[in-house]
């Protein structure tokens, strides 16, 4: 199975289709009376539909279980043709597209099994997805264009060369995945003078977007959140709780963690901790929703 552990739950919504098609008006008569030999037609194919929903991880073996939080099965007749409509929707880290699918293939096959002793020529055809929402894709970002970022690494021991950088260089390639490219990647002492200069240069060089990796924990050298705080003019608390409720769910350490993030002026300001698995955990928690900040703070509305 495909590896998910890295995605966060959202709420993802799907829409599926099939059509069923008798040969005759007395099949569409039956169903809408109620007289078919085995049953209510509809009734039985949306109990059936429901099963099949839930239990997609149980035959398509790439799927992954997930909690189906709604669903809907609806029948519109028109004519011999049956349109069958399933709604589902989860909050999951994947989509629900196949469920729907799936949710309607097995209403129609009940249909089909059910109406197949009165009408010989039934048929199946046209089982699509029709639409689906949530997770990264609805999130637009392609209007985010040059995006100045600089990345920041703070750390004695690399900055004396003693050690090789690799959370500043995976910020970089994770930056890459949403198409912004880095100005300025700088290594500097874990030290609150030096955070503090180069966190006003860039700001006052007019970069939008300045990640800090290092100096976040609890050990005495770690004092780059003591650094940002001061020059902040609007603190964004809810970017770091969602990047600790991330990294806890993962590591029962990611609650030691003390960055920050918000406003110097007009730079967003993101610091990070230090280590790889850190850096990469918090990267996936904020981005890429933390680039809708630009959009709000050009003038444009909220989505959704």
């Amino acid at each position: 199975m495909v590896n998910i552990t890295h995605k966060n739950s959202s709420l993802r919504k799907a829409v599926a289709t099939a059509i069923l098609t008798v040969s005759k008006q007395s099949t569409i008569d039956a169903i809408r009376d109620r007289k078919v030999p085995k049953g209510d037609v509809f009734e039985f194919s949306r109990a059936a539909g429901l099963l099949g929903i839930k239990k997609t991880s149980d035959v398509i073996p790439d799927c992954h279980p997930l909690p189906v939080e709604y669903a809907s099965i609806q029948h519109q007749i028109d004519g011999l043709t049956i349109l069958i409509t399933v709604e589902v929707h989860t909050i999951y880290k994947t989509g629900v597209e196949v469920e729907a699918m799936h949710g309607a293939a097995v209403t129609a096959l009940t249909m089909y099994d059910m109406l197949k002793p009165l009408d010989k020529g039934v048929e199946i055809s046209t089982i699509r997805l029709q639409s689906k929402s949530g997770g990264k894709t609805d999130l637009k970002i392609d209007s985010i264009q040059n995006l100045r970022c600089a990345v920041i690494v703070c750390s004695d021991t690399v900055a004396a060369g003693t050690k090789e950088d690799s959370s500043g260089k995976k910020i970089i390639d994770k930056l890459k995945q949403f198409h912004l490219s880095t100005e300025i990647y700088k290594i500097i002492p874990d030290e609150i003078t030096a955070i503090q200069a180069i966190a006003k240069q860039l700001s006052e060089a007019g970069f939008q977007l300045v990640l800090f990796t290092g100096g976040t924990g609890l050990s005495p050298k770690d004092l780059t959140p003591d650094a940002i705080i001061p020059l902040l003019d609007r603190e964004i608390p809810g970017m770091m709780e969602a990047a600790r409720n991330y990294g806890q769910q993962r590591t029962s350490f990611a609650m030691l963690s003390r960055g920050v993030a918000g406003f110097i002026k007009n730079t967003l300001v993101i610091t990070m901790p230090g280590s790889p698995r850190g850096v990469e955990e918090t990267m996936d928690a904020l981005f890429p929703s933390v680039l809708h900040v630009f959009k709000v703070a050009e003038g444009m509305r909220h989505e959704g």
